[in-house]
């Protein structure tokens, strides 16, 4: 565990695409991003509270990427919403 607080958990992907890959967990189950509700401003606050101070915890200033897998076709394998901090190497665009 790398971070936890009320409303999230988040620990090192065990299987890494990054150099700094974090997966930030909601305690509340939701399935995916399709199931999440838009009236939760204190989950998504929480949420990007802890990317942030991740970020900022694992020497990020250059730059990093938050991902979230929503359905199988877009390689979620966990059905509980999870978004990863990736960080520690150069990126190329995905549009």
């Amino acid at each position: 565990m790398v971070y936890q607080d009320d409303w999230v958990v988040a620990f090192r992907d065990i299987q890494p695409a990054a150099p700094t890959h974090i997966l930030i967990v909601p305690r509340q189950h939701i399935t995916d991003l399709r199931a999440a509700e838009v009236n939760q401003p204190q989950l998504w606050a929480a949420i990007i509270h802890a990317a942030q101070q991740l970020a900022d915890e694992e020497c990020l200033a250059d730059g990093f990427r938050v991902v979230c897998n929503t359905g199988a076709a877009a390689g979620q394998s966990v059905f509980h919403l999870h978004l990863h901090l990736l960080g520690g190497r150069r990126f190329t665009a995905l549009c």
